[in-house]
This record gives C-alpha cells, sequence and structure tokens, in this order.
C-alpha cells in the first residue's frame, strides 16, 4: 500500500493551494473526501462479498460431508439390522420344538374362555360387606330415590 508520511501530505496541500486556489480548495478537498468515503464503502461491499461466497462455499461443502457421513450411518445401521434379522430368522429355522413327553409342565396351555360369573359373585357378598363398600344390594328409580332423599315439609297438615 502507498505510504503517506506528515511532509509528503504538506507537500501535497502545498502543490493543491497553489494549483486550485484559495477560493476553490475547502469544496474541492470536501469532494474529494466524498469520493475517498465512497471508495471505501466500495472496497469493504467487496470485501464482504467475497467473504460471504466463500463461507457460503465453506457451507456447502460442509454440508456435502455431513450428508455423506449420514448416508455411511444409514447404511451401517441397515445392514446390521438385515445381519441381525437375518441371524434371528435363522435361529428361528434352527429351532426344533422340544418333544413332548407328557409331563405337567410341559404341556401347552389351551385358551379357556372366561365364564361369566359376576351375576353369581355379587350376590354370594355379604350384605355387611356391600354395605360398607357402597354396593347397592336393592334397585331403585330415580324418583323413589328423590322422594327419599326430600326433606320433609314443615308446617303442612295431612
Amino acid at each position: 500500500m502507498i505510504d503517506f508520511g506528515f511532509d509528503k501530505l504538506a507537500l501535497i496541500g502545498a502543490v493543491a493551494l497553489i494549483v486550485i486556489g484559495p477560493e476553490k480548495l475547502p469544496r474541492v478537498a470536501r469532494t474529494v473526501g466524498h469520493l475517498l468515503g465512497k471508495a471505501q464503502r466500495y472496497v469493504a461491499d467487496v470485501k464482504a462479498e467475497v467473504n460471504r461466497s466463500i463461507e457460503l462455499e465453506e457451507l456447502k461443502k460442509m454440508k456435502g460431508q455431513f450428508e455423506d457421513a449420514a448416508r455411511d450411518v444409514e447404511q451401517s445401521v441397515t445392514s446390521e439390522v438385515n445381519q441381525a434379522t437375518a441371524a434371528l430368522e435363522n435361529a428361528w429355522a434352527d429351532a426344533e420344538p422340544a418333544p413332548f413327553t407328557g409331563g405337567l409342565h410341559d404341556a401347552v396351555p389351551v385358551y379357556k374362555h372366561p365364564r361369566k360369573k359376576w351375576r353369581v359373585k355379587r350376590s354370594a357378598m355379604p350384605l355387611w360387606y356391600k354395605q360398607r363398600t357402597g354396593i347397592r344390594a336393592k334397585a331403585q328409580s330415580g324418583a323413589a330415590r328423590v322422594a327419599r332423599f326430600r326433606p320433609p315439609r314443615s308446617g303442612s297438615s295431612a
């Protein structure tokens, strides 16, 4: 980069004062300052754009690497699952059922339909247990329950 020292800047300022003149020098200096500012902003924008494009390329590379790694993991998991499934199927096919010896523990349990004995079980409960647990012993209609728990009328002549 160009190295401007104080002596070089003073020389440039003196030449500009002689060539441009003292009346136009402030306006020219202001214009030069604006142009230098625009140039610096433009250079900064270009640098930022280059940095963004480099970062984007790096992110694309990283994305590709992660996708490759994910595919490798997926393939390895799939192959392991397939191997385990094949081993299990081979073990299942190779296994022979044990011969039936007629013993009590060797017998295969047979499904037995559950009998619907809940009515018998309810009626077999003692009355004191039903009263303690809140099981109704007698069915009562809704109107009869309302009449039973209605408070008595006071002041009625019967």
